[in-house]
């Protein structure tokens, strides 16, 4: 399999979980008795992503601290937190190489490895990124009704308020057009609309579950999701 560089998203504030992230950042809030971040990690051990790199900001000292050994960069982001496209941009004398995968760090998954599932379909030829999704009925700890819908051709489409597929936050990018961005802090929104007005925008549905960690209650409807499909 095609080893990409990996990024993972672990620089926010974690306001929505409240008295849990006071002293330690989300992404080392634990579920089934390992943090968030080392469920990603592992994710990304089990398909051999290298280089690999994590930004942080928020209590960033606990996040170096805990991958001290780990073979894992990490951004420091000072000042303000530079969302995903900028933090991804700032990351990149960090991961060489374009494309890359990107992997948020709050929430746990069940099923096949999602990034194997996005390198067995990328396209060098065809695809400028590819999204990782599933139907708003099959994930847990998320509200609303989805963000894309894919075309016949697996393109992706804004939902626009429209029943869809949500993005489960993994994803192969190409980042060439990172730098021609002006803005400092921006979403990699702003790259999927570019890439989506091109036709070279694509998602893959997710083959197993998924449960978000973004707030309180998440870590139980992840830890049931986890002891349901019989995952530790």
């Amino acid at each position: 399999m095609r080893q990409f560089p990996l990024m993972l998203f672990a620089a926010g504030f974690g306001t929505r979980m409240g008295a849990l992230v006071r002293d330690r950042p989300k992404p080392l809030l634990k579920v089934a008795g390992r943090t968030l971040l080392d469920h990603a990690l592992n994710l990304a051990d089990q398909v051999g992503c290298a280089p690999r790199v994590i930004n942080a900001h928020y209590l960033a000292d606990q996040i170096a601290n805990h991958v001290r050994g780990r073979d894992v960069a990490v951004s420091h982001e000072m000042g303000e937190i530079l969302d995903t496209g900028g933090g991804l941009r700032a990351a990149l004398p960090l991961l060489g190489a374009s494309p890359v995968m990107t992997l948020n760090t709050d929430a746990v998954w069940t099923g096949r490895n999602a990034l194997e599932e996005l390198a067995e379909v990328w396209d060098d030829g065809m695809m400028d990124a590819l999204l990782l999704l599933s139907p708003a009925s099959r994930v847990l700890g998320h509200s609303g009704t989805g963000d894309f819908l894919l075309d016949g051709e697996g393109r992706l489409v804004r939902a626009k308020g429209r029943p869809g597929l949500v993005y489960l936050g993994a994803q192969i990018i190409r980042t060439d057009l990172l730098p021609t961005i002006r803005q400092r802090v921006f979403s990699l929104n702003v790259l999927w609309d570019q890439m989506i007005a091109g036709g070279r925008a694509y998602g893959v549905v997710h083959q197993g579950g998924w449960c978000d960690v973004g707030r309180p209650e998440g870590i139980a409807l992840a830890e049931g999701m986890l002891s349901q499909s019989g995952h530790d």
